[in-house]
């Protein structure tokens, strides 16, 4: 089976650029004598920067792209000339990614608008030359400043799908049917579990022209939180959605406690996720009779909307699209967008993903050297800004 295209995860090394080193110089030229010093300053080392760009909606483009270098910062000259300043390495990534560094698990940024810059490493600061030095009692000073030297980490690099509404329910409960009869999205369908493998996002039209965007995430099981089947890889995307649209079959034999081990995953995987607005639907309703969607509407969850569907037939479709738009409009909706910011603001576990790049390593033997390790002078420290 082909590779799929989807990639929401990658780790990388990055490394900021070294700034370059004052020139320690003193001019010399015909009739001028005692021509003082002329050192010039080093350049500043290029960032490393990352720009939200709408163009992209998966991490593929840096799949295989396993270091960053930003370049380093030119030496200061003579005649007081300035080093040239390290071209700064601007990666694009698609809007919703967070980084966080792989080594601690410390969140490092949010990039969640298109054209949206993040400043992630800093490049050094260029060296004074010794012209700086120069005083009346020292008129020719023989040292310079060195360049600051350079930062270097290892961060990973999150996709968490943006949607207003994130299907949520069990292997088979027909969230990709349903994604694709309101919808334009062509998702995969068969008749045996895990049959999505990956996130899908649809478009859903709704009245007068307006719509709302909706995901449909692989299917989650009792443990997805601890790591059985693909929960735990996929669950970080629900945390985006403004709504969660909980999906269980009528053939269930117990919807409201299959309803009830869904909201524990999301739950136990992060608690916030509670604050979400919920909609339940019971999907496959064309199975039973109305006397049976009776029966069942006395044992189901309280305190959210209901609502019996079937894709197949089209039953209950158009008013699930009115109560998602009423509950994506309402006001406790805006007011929770506020606080929804707060779930990305996290650390997390740096231990998570380790069995993901268990075989991961840099493509390269000694990272951390470009075969210019002379220090340069070393007699003055950087004050801070």
């Amino acid at each position: 089976m082909a590779e799929s295209n989807f990639i929401d995860y990658v780790k990388i090394v990055c490394r900021s650029g070294r700034g370059g080193r004052g020139m320690a110089h003193l001019h010399r030229a015909k009739y001028i004598p005692n021509g003082g010093p002329d050192g010039g300053d080093g350049g500043k080392g290029g960032d490393i920067i990352l720009r939200g760009n709408r163009n992209y909606w998966t991490l593929l483009h840096l799949k295989y792209q396993r270091h960053i270098f930003a370049g380093n910062g030119q030496n200061g000259g003579i005649n007081k000339s300035t080093g040239a300043d390290g071209e700064s390495k601007i990666v694009d990534v698609p809007c919703g990614t967070v980084a966080y560094n792989a080594e601690t698990g410390e969140f490092l940024c949010d990039v969640m608008e298109d054209g949206q810059l993040v400043t992630l490493l800093k490049g050094g600061r260029g060296g004074l030359g010794n012209v700086h030095f120069a005083t009346p009692t020292r008129q020719a000073p023989r040292f310079a400043q060195p360049g600051e030297p350079m930062q270097e980490m290892t961060m990973t690099l999150e996709l968490k799908l943006l949607a207003d509404v994130g299907l949520v329910g069990f292997p088979n409960a027909g969230k990709s049917t349903l994604l694709s009869s309101v919808s334009a999205a062509k998702p995969k369908i068969a008749n045996y579990p895990f049959t999505t493998l990956e996130p899908n996002l649809g478009i859903v039209s709704y009245r007068d022209g307006k719509s709302f965007v909706m995901a449909d995430i692989p299917g989650i099981i009792e443990g997805a939180s601890q790591g059985k089947g693909l929960g735990l890889r996929f669950l970080r995307h629900i945390e985006r959605n403004s709504l969660l649209l909980f999906m269980v079959p009528a053939d269930t034999d117990d919807i409201k406690n299959e309803y009830e081990v869904l909201l524990n995953e999301l739950a136990t995987f992060n608690p916030e996720m509670l604050d979400k607005q919920r909609v339940l639907a019971v999907t496959k309703s064309d199975l039973i009779d109305e006397e049976l969607k009776e029966m069942l509407s006395e044992n189901l969850p309280d305190g959210i909307p209901v609502v019996f569907i079937s894709s197949a037939t089209g039953e209950g479709i158009q008013e699930l699209k009115d109560i998602l738009w009423a509950q994506l409009n309402s006001e406790e909706n805006r007011l929770a967008a506020v606080k929804r910011e707060e779930l990305v603001h996290r650390n997390y576990d740096a231990h998570m993903l380790a069995n993901d790049f268990a075989d991961w390593e840099p493509d390269f033997e000694d990272y951390a050297s470009d075969g210019d390790d002379d220090p340069g002078y070393d007699e003055f420290d950087f004050d801070e800004e």
